[in-house]
């Protein structure tokens, strides 16, 4: 086997072993599909993995199929709510950009981060990114009210985005457009990005109705101890085809 062939082949089987790592259990043709491969080399490939120690199960019969332990957790990492979030968010952001030159691998990338956490991080993982959302970069007229020298403090950020997380009502000082500050009180169930810009959107018990908030213009949080269920998308319809965002 020359080099090439080598190394193509461990890549391979690493990808199998994120493959298995990171899903519930899938068929060997399922499998084999998805790494471009014959069901025999699937097997033969799994042997070898076998072969290293790895707990590979296979449940015979129909609706069966192929996994790792689910105890096995070697290379599990050990992540904080604030890295989690802050994880997801700059991989969707990467997702969103497409088949770039240096990220022609993020499909491998999300694999092996996602064999990484534990079955409740996962979770997490899959609820948060279907509220995280991209649209076009921000208007000459954003940018121009836009400045870094604004943007909110380290601490803001962190209370926002633990709010989010555990999806806990806050309480706000927002600063419009014409500088005036008013306080609300916020549920934040979905993260926009108009790049470089941050937004919330979020129900607005001023106003009753949801409103959009920009990170920038928040100039002090606080978290409240009262939860809430996050709204349907279609709540926020109106304001995702106003800033022309697509679902990441």
């Amino acid at each position: 086997m020359t080099r090439a062939n080598t190394t193509k082949h461990l890549d391979r089987l690493e990808q199998l072993t994120a493959i298995l790592k990171s899903e519930d259990a899938l068929t060997s043709k399922m499998i084999a599909e998805e790494l471009n491969i014959s069901e025999r080399t699937l097997f033969r490939d799994i042997g070898i993995l076998r072969e290293r120690g790895l707990p590979i199960e296979a449940d015979k019969g129909r609706g069966g199929g192929i996994k790792l332990h689910r105890h096995w957790g070697v290379g599990r990492l050990s992540l904080e709510s604030q890295e989690i979030i802050d994880l997801l968010i700059s991989l969707a952001i990467a997702e969103s950009m497409g088949p770039t030159l240096f990220m022609r691998n993020i499909d491998t990338v999300r694999q092996k981060l996602m064999a990484s956490f534990s079955p409740k991080q996962k979770e997490k993982m899959h609820q948060l990114r279907k509220r995280i959302h991209v649209g076009e970069q921000a208007s000459p007229d954003v940018l121009q009210s836009f400045s870094t020298k604004k943007q909110e403090t380290k601490a803001t950020i962190e209370t926002l985005h633990h709010a989010f997380l555990f999806n806990r009502r806050l309480s706000i000082i927002y600063q419009d457009f014409y500088n005036q500050e008013t306080q609300r009180d916020i549920e934040a169930h979905y993260l926009y990005l108009g790049f470089p810009v941050w937004y919330l959107l979020a129900w607005d018990y001023l106003r009753n109705d949801v409103r959009i908030f920009r990170y920038d213009r928040i100039k002090q949080a606080d978290i409240l101890p009262q939860e809430f269920t996050v709204r349907p998308l279609s709540d926020f319809h109106d304001i995702l085809t106003k800033q022309n965002v697509r679902t990441l």
